[in-house]
């Protein structure tokens, strides 16, 4: 019986870690192939690439590779040194997305804080109305975007972006179901101690709630990080596009550095989800276990 068992924990990891490898599979070779030099990509995957319409290419043949022959850095010193549009774009994502994730956790905190405090018919109806929002997918969003954008004034800023995402009812609802855990008698207490509704927001719920904003914050970094529908539809001015948006108009010249842009794409990410891993964690575990 204790052998089957060790059999079939021993049979479920290695089944996890071929899962593990296949999904890592992409992001080892992107980074092992950022150290290729321009020749060695183009040898390696073939003629390299044949126009198809615009700047989409398709490669005729592939040799994935991911030891390379010889280490370079040639690709990391163009994109970071001798090719400032790349640098530009980077810090074009970094402007649009932190605003973006400050902003909404604090709207997310506030409207989750008003959800969770004050019941009734509104509110019942208001929070069904944010789940419904959230159920659309943000494509079906976009025409409403532009035409609320192009009338507010402010198409083709930046704002255009940040605004919407300020107010993205996914951050609203987790926030509300986290802070409906938060012990009713905590509150309570302290509003037998003359603390007003700020300071049960500020000293209280905010705190009890650090995971679940550590995990929001996570998870719309990424999301908007990797956005590419929103700028290419409310910023007709290529200048202002993010990285991501670049990224899918490398041209057959620029193949070798679409490594090494990857590469230093992908850090920012990384270094947030390693930072705040254990809140990220905890903040999903703790939103399984909620109800109502």
């Amino acid at each position: 019986m204790i052998k089957n068992r060790y059999i079939g924990r021993g049979a479920l990891t290695v089944l996890a870690a071929l899962f593990a490898g296949a999904f890592l599979l992409p992001t080892v070779l992107t980074f092992t192939n950022s150290f290729m030099t321009q020749s060695e990509i183009a040898a390696n995957y073939g003629k390299v690439f044949s126009s198809v319409s615009g700047n989409a290419y398709i490669s005729e043949t592939v040799n994935l590779k991911f030891i390379p022959d010889k280490v370079s850095l040639s690709q990391y010193i163009t994109v970071l040194f001798k090719s400032p549009d790349y640098l530009l774009k980077f810090w074009n994502s970094v402007i649009l997305v932190v605003p973006i994730v400050v902003l909404q956790v604090g709207v997310a905190s506030i409207t989750a804080y008003g959800f969770t405090r004050w019941r009734g018919k509104v509110r019942s109806f208001l929070f069904f109305f944010y789940v419904i929002l959230m159920l659309m997918p943000y494509q079906v969003t976009l025409v409403p975007n532009y035409l609320v954008s192009q009338w507010l004034g402010i198409l083709n800023t930046r704002w255009a972006i940040i605004f919407p995402g300020m107010f993205a009812p996914f951050s609203v609802f987790l926030l509300t179901k986290f802070m409906r855990r938060i012990p009713a008698s905590l509150i309570e207490a302290a509003k037998l101690d003359g603390s007003s509704e700020w300071q049960i927001f500020k000293d209280i719920c905010l705190p009890q709630c650090r995971s679940a904003l550590y995990s929001i914050a996570i998870l719309v970094f990424i999301d908007y990080w990797n956005m590419v529908e929103q700028p290419i539809i409310l910023l007709e001015d290529a200048s202002k596009h993010p990285l991501s948006v670049y990224l899918s108009t490398i041209n057959a010249n620029e193949v070798g550095l679409a490594f090494a842009i990857a590469t230093i794409y992908m850090v920012p990410c990384i270094l947030l989800f390693l930072h705040g891993e254990d809140y990220l964690v905890e903040g999903i575990a703790h939103q399984g276990s909620v109800k109502g």
